[in-house]
């Protein structure tokens, strides 16, 4: 069963965000909301718990395109290839915000995803995610979590997340209800920048 913890997003509670890094410091999985659909993520660290979600994903780990979630741009180089000025000026511009931006991966990435030519790079404008990010030191994947309703692709609702995920995550995180629309994909790792998927982040940054 599930734990299910209460945090607010205006002014997450230090200690609730304290027990959330130390269930993904054990290999937890946790449900937590971002600025767009809700997540299921994991410590990007830890191997067992990456291959936990895969299975739940139903795909290989080394085919998983999971996004990471950082703090913010300061350990950038820890994932990604060093990237040009103009590339920046669109990260900084964008972030925190609702995009995933794919860029050239680093030769440094752990090691499951070694192979990977791009990474999937998150900043979401939450401050519960950006917290627990923060405290745990290091980014944590993140995979949307999707419904099999036909009318809602995505469950906005923490309480019906729970209902449905209760047995196969450690923690569900309620930070109220979710947004039904995903964060805008765009693909920095070539010369002209490509929007792989139109979301809840506008194109007017570029």
């Amino acid at each position: 069963m599930a734990e299910y913890l209460r945090i607010y997003e205006e002014n997450p509670n230090p200690k609730e965000i304290e027990k959330v890094v130390k269930v993904l410091r054990k290999g937890g999985l946790i449900i937590y909301p971002t600025d767009t659909v809700y997540g299921l993520g994991c410590d990007i660290t830890n191997l067992k718990a990456l291959e936990r979600v895969a299975r739940i994903k139903g795909i290989k780990l080394e085919k998983s395109n999971f996004s990471f979630v950082c703090h913010d741009l300061s350990n950038l180089s820890d994932y990604v290839k060093q990237i040009d000025t103009s590339t920046f000026k669109i990260l900084k511009r964008a972030l925190p915000g609702p995009y995933t931006f794919i860029l050239p991966g680093a030769r440094s990435l752990p090691a499951p995803f070694k192979q990977k030519k791009t990474v999937g790079i998150r900043i979401p404008a939450n401050n519960i995610a950006l917290e627990i990010v923060k405290q745990l030191g290091n980014p944590i994947i993140s995979t949307s979590i999707k419904d099999e309703d036909e009318v809602l692709e995505y469950t906005t609702d923490p309480e019906l997340i729970l209902e449905k995920w209760d047995h196969l995550v450690d923690l569900v995180i309620d930070g109220g209800y979710g947004d039904n629309e995903p964060s805008t994909v765009i693909d920095l790792s070539e010369e002209e920048p490509l929007v792989v998927r139109k979301g809840k982040g506008g194109l007017e940054i570029f």
